[in-house]
């Protein structure tokens, strides 16, 4: 085979390499990316917490909810409420460095509670649970730390200029 035969895999990889060509030029920036996927998640969940604060409640371990000053629903209600003013923000702006600190804050929170409460119930029901959210929120806490380093960094080069 000489050098300018091609065979449907050069075709392939030609029409591949076009493609993640015009995806790196005209694609959104992954910083945009990160902090509307954060924030939209942030938005939906403290949506779903005021619609049915019920469906969130087992999240709410006996020992937790004796030292809530309220039943767990409406401490689900109130945490709705709260995501919803941290989330809006977010999606709104890309210097929301407070904003994007405390979901992130509160995520590495939210990541030491699963842990604890796994450990500290032996219910499998609990561990399951809390397992698969455990997993989802260790990477909704690293996202949230990326989109904070960011905002910070954009709000630092823009008090330097």
């Amino acid at each position: 085979m000489s050098s300018t035969d091609s065979t449907p895999l050069d075709g392939l990889a030609a029409a591949y390499r076009r493609l993640v060509n015009l995806f790196a030029a005209r694609g959104p920036s992954p910083t945009a990316t990160a902090r509307v996927g954060l924030g939209s998640m942030i938005l939906l969940a403290g949506v779903h917490k005021l619609v049915a604060p019920a469906a969130w409640t087992p999240y709410v371990v006996p020992w937790f909810a004796a030292l809530l000053p309220m039943s767990p629903p409406t401490w689900m209600l109130l945490n709705g409420w709260l995501e919803i003013l941290f989330a809006l923000p977010v999606l709104a702006n890309r210097r929301v460095t407070p904003f994007a600190a405390f979901i992130a804050g509160s995520l590495l929170a939210t990541v030491g509670y699963l842990v604890v409460a796994i450990l500290g119930t032996p219910s499998a029901t609990v561990q399951g649970l809390f397992g698969l959210a455990l997993v989802r929120d260790v990477g909704l806490a690293a996202l949230a730390v990326a989109v904070t380093v960011e905002a910070a960094q954009d709000a630092a080069g823009a008090n330097e200029g």
